[in-house]
């Protein structure tokens, strides 16, 4: 008989409630998988992998609060050993390249989930990569077209980690009193860091904030 100590325990990161239940219901029938916990968003995502140490987490991408990659690069960053695999419904080759920068083991996507999910779940904790077929093209035909190119400096690369999460809450529409009550800091460092963003983008307005964090992928506008 299995014991807990040799499944591969998960924590799935989604603010669909349905969609961790789905997953949750659907992993259930794996014995050598176990669901120890969920979150909703970034934030709570960064909180819970400290407490519950899973394996492999299950992390969407956009969420409120905090969205994936930028909980990613913390969780990364504290417990590097935490394999996460992205699980989203965007087969975007931009959003995959940032994702593969900041340390994840796998991408699929929402509308592959079955049997494609436990192979990439098998996968990415054995300390394999794993990205679906079809991402896997796009992601190796942006290398491949890039080739021979003169690499030039992405923006938004100059930003520090804490740059990016109140880029994206900013261009979210939070208020600076909201931002620093999600990142736990002071409205007035909330505002250094918009000023820090704005003159590293050179971008001097909210709106063009905005049009950046939609134009990179930061923020997705719901159809």
């Amino acid at each position: 008989m299995e014991t807990n100590m040799s499944k591969t325990r998960i924590m799935i990161v989604d603010d669909h409630a349905l969609v961790r239940e789905g997953i949750t219901a659907f992993l259930r029938v794996y014995n050598e998988i176990e669901v120890v916990g969920e979150a909703s968003n970034g934030l709570e995502a960064i909180e819970k992998a400290e407490k519950l140490r899973p394996d492999v987490i299950l992390m969407d991408i956009s969420m409120p609060e905090l969205g994936g990659i930028e909980a990613t690069v913390k969780i990364k960053k504290v417990q590097p050993d935490i394999k996460v695999l992205i699980l989203s419904q965007y087969d975007d080759a931009e959003y995959v390249r940032r994702l593969l920068k900041a340390g994840v083991s796998g991408y699929i996507l929402k509308q592959a989930v079955g049997t494609d999910l436990i192979a990439a779940i098998r996968a990415v904790a054995k300390g394999e990569s794993y990205l679906y077929s079809s991402i896997a093209t796009k992601v190796i035909n942006g290398y491949l077209g890039k080739a021979g190119e003169i690499a030039v400096e992405d923006p938004y690369e100059k930003l520090t980690d804490r740059e990016k999460q109140v880029l994206k809450l900013i261009a979210e529409g939070h208020s600076h009193k909201e931002v620093a009550g999600l990142l736990d800091i002071s409205a007035k460092t909330v505002i250094a860091h918009q000023t820090n963003i704005s003159e590293k983008l050179d971008l001097h307005s909210r709106s063009h904030l905005i049009k950046f964090a939609i134009t990179k992928g930061i923020i997705k506008l719901d159809a």
